[in-house]
């Protein structure tokens, strides 16, 4: 348990006016009712009746009962990647997301920890900085998304509100395919945490009591990053028909040429393309060119490949692990 009211006041200020731009944007989204807020008076009088010594009815009120609401700190942390995130190894910046929510009844500021050496995983994620998602669009913009700095920058969150929080990390080079490892998000209430029903008399909002709630005023959940070290191969094989039968190469027999390209391990590659130059000694036949069987144009137009006037150059976008595609085209023997 720890209690770091005295700091509270001043870190609050000073996250409201860092954040002050971050709530116009609407970075918050509320949770849920948060009930009585923290700081309202609850006052109450009782009234007696009762008739006089004349017969009439007459009554008399109690004195006032005033109670101020206490604030109960309570916060959650929940990730909110659909599943594993899919890096390489050696990546820099690689970003989990995560949810943390103020469950309590009144404005707290929140202070954040993670830590990527928890153990339980194949390899430590290097932590490099934990960003807070200043535009409220829920997805890491770098340059645009604040970059949190502890006791500086804590986010105050009203009750009942969530606050999306990335973590960027970097992943060990010498991470292998299909290999986990596991980076952690903390947040803890500035006015303190402890056991459930814990107090700090007077430092609640509006000078009431803080009491702790069921979750210790403190939460977190882990993220997963996943390698993912697809591979490429490239092969290429070569058949040659004769002009006058048989697969001699002699001045002009059609060679066709076949480019298979391979991936292997997991994940998906993207952005894949293959180029292959024609031969000296040939010259390409027009309208040879495939892909995965199909004719593609020799101008540059809609589709995946071309002749570029010195070779062909085919996109393959996207292949996933396990899969292959195939580009063929042919040259004839000057």
């Amino acid at each position: 348990m720890f209690n770091r009211k005295q700091s509270r006041r001043s870190a609050i200020g000073v996250a409201q006016i860092a954040l002050l731009a971050v709530t116009a944007a609407a970075p918050f989204s509320a949770a849920h009712a948060a009930g009585t807020l923290a700081g309202t008076d609850i006052t109450n009088t009782a009234t007696a009746t009762f008739s006089g010594p004349d017969g009439n009815p007459q009554s008399v009120d109690s004195n006032a009962v005033t109670l101020r609401v206490g604030e109960l700190l309570d916060v959650s942390v929940a990730s909110t990647d659909t599943g594993d995130v899919g890096v390489l190894p050696g990546a820099a910046n690689r970003v989990l997301k995560f949810s943390v929510t103020n469950g309590g009844n009144g404005p707290e500021a929140f202070a954040l920890t993670a830590d990527g050496s928890a153990g339980g995983d194949d390899f430590n994620p290097t932590v490099t900085s934990i960003v807070l998602d200043t535009n409220g669009n829920g997805a890491y913009d770098a340059g645009v998304d604040t970059v949190y700095a502890a006791g500086s920058n804590d986010p105050v969150l009203q009750p009942d509100t969530s606050l999306t929080v990335f973590i960027l990390s970097s992943i060990p080079a010498g991470a292998t395919d299909t290999q986990r490892g596991q980076a952690s998000l903390l947040a803890a209430a500035v006015t303190g945490t402890g056991a459930p029903g814990t107090s700090f008399a007077g430092q609640g909002e509006g000078g009431g009591d803080a009491v702790v709630g069921a979750t210790g005023a403190e939460s977190d959940d882990q993220g997963v990053y996943r390698v993912n070290a697809a591979t490429v191969a490239l092969a290429k094989t070569a058949s040659v028909v004769g002009p006058f039968g048989g697969t001699g190469a002699v001045p002009g027999a059609v060679i066709t040429y076949t480019l298979r390209a391979t991936v292997s391990g997991t994940g998906t590659v993207n952005n894949v393309a293959v180029a292959d130059p024609i031969p000296a000694g040939t010259t390409y036949r027009p309208g040879s060119l495939t892909l995965e069987g199909s004719t593609l144009s020799d101008a540059a137009d809609g589709d995946a490949g071309r002749f570029t006037g010195s070779g062909i150059a085919v996109s393959l976008g996207s292949v996933a692990a396990g899969t292959s595609r195939t580009v063929t085209f042919q040259v004839e023997i000057d």
